[in-house]
């Protein structure tokens, strides 16, 4: 009695140790929470290799073998489905048919085959991202209790399994589970927690475009590494007017507006930020030539300017429009002279009519001025 229960603690400590170390794997390979091929893959590899590490030593009862593999099939069946079930199953069903004795159907059949199917029953369906959910532990050990009251029932009827035996192997089964859900949860809410924290702290609550604490660090790298770049600073024309005459909350749907307006017209490569009030900037990522980063600039002036505002018609000159400052030729400079040089721009469009884009010491731009 006493080596049949420390054999079952050895199959439970087993399974939640690498279950762990798999989790903490994952964390580090997948840190952009997103679900692939990649990721399923090793989720079959693990599960298989779990099995079998289960079932290498098994407790041998009347030519039965015996142990715990029925609890990862079950648990990644309850997670991620049918297919990735039977997947995870394939190579515990030929290595139990390769050692043969009078159970081995019964064997495969009861703790390969039916954890997969109920696992897969009483999953929720629902779940978005699956492996990175937060598992429903009622439901799964409900299904579980199913589970090992059929398998108990037919183990008894079928096989020369003492009451002992199969209650030991319920309990422990049960407990394993149990700690394996406990532990995905306490992980995975970890990983969101720490997803969000990062996600709100790099970003501006009333546009939801990154804040400057992202930018500087994404354009930093890329100076370093030294890409060309070239750095926009834009500011609203006559923005207090437009606050003063329509009120606050008018004037953050604009702001909102804006944010969404530099995000469709620049490129993926590309960064976009909120610089603070009614200044936004963006990194012109590695762009072809001076003329190609004035013309993503010009771009975005434009695209602004033919956007209709609420109640822009009040605005000088009937339109809601933005000047622009751009940095070119950012060798060897750091990204704090690229900021004050696109500053620098911006003020001159400020100070030359508005509405327009100057460029900081480049001859032939739009607008320029000497550095």
């Amino acid at each position: 009695m006493n080596s049949l229960l420390f054999f079952f603690l050895e199959n439970m400590a087993l399974i939640i140790a690498l279950l762990y170390l798999a989790l903490k794997t994952k964390e580090v390979l997948f840190p952009d929470l997103a679900e692939s091929k990649l990721l399923l893959g090793l989720s079959i590899l693990f599960i298989s290799f779990l099995t079998f590490s289960v079932m290498y030593n098994p407790y041998f009862y009347q030519g039965m073998r015996l142990d715990l593999r029925e609890v990862p099939l079950y648990f990644i069946s309850y997670i991620g489905g049918w297919r990735v079930g039977i997947l995870s199953a394939i190579f515990p069903s030929f290595y139990r048919f390769s050692f043969g004795g009078p159970t081995v159907i019964e064997g495969i059949l009861q703790s390969v085959v039916l954890p997969v199917i109920i696992g897969s029953l009483f999953r929720d369906k629902k779940t978005v991202n699956k492996f990175f959910a937060i598992l429903n532990i009622r439901r799964m050990m409900v299904g579980l209790l199913v589970f090992e009251l059929l398998k108990s029932i037919w183990m008894w009827a079928t096989t020369p399994a003492t009451f002992v035996i199969i209650f030991s192997m319920m309990v422990f089964a049960g407990i394993a589970v149990l700690a394996m859900g406990l532990i995905a949860n306490g992980e995975n809410h970890h990983i969101l927690v720490r997803k969000e924290l990062e996600f709100f702290s790099n970003q501006d609550h009333l546009t939801q475009l990154p804040n400057m604490r992202y930018f500087r660090s994404k354009v930093q790298t890329l100076v370093a590494q030294q890409v060309p770049v070239a750095i926009v600073m834009l500011d609203v024309d006559y923005f207090k007017s437009y606050n003063d005459t329509h009120g606050h909350q008018k004037g953050d749907a604009v702001l909102r507006s804006i944010g969404q307006l530099l995000r469709d017209n620049t490129r993926n490569k590309d960064y976009v930020a909120r610089y603070g009030g009614e200044e936004f900037i963006f990194c012109i990522t590695d762009p072809f030539d001076d003329h190609e980063a004035l013309a993503i600039a010009e771009k975005v002036r434009i695209g602004i300017e033919q956007h209709h505002f609420d109640g822009e018609q009040l605005q000088p000159g009937g339109k809601l429009t933005v000047s622009m400052g751009i940095s070119l030729d950012s060798y060897h400079k750091p990204l704090e002279q690229l900021i004050g040089e696109a500053d620098q721009s911006l003020y001159h469009s400020k100070r030359n009519g508005k509405n327009r884009v100057s460029a900081f010491g480049i001859a032939g731009a739009r607008e320029s001025i000497e550095a």
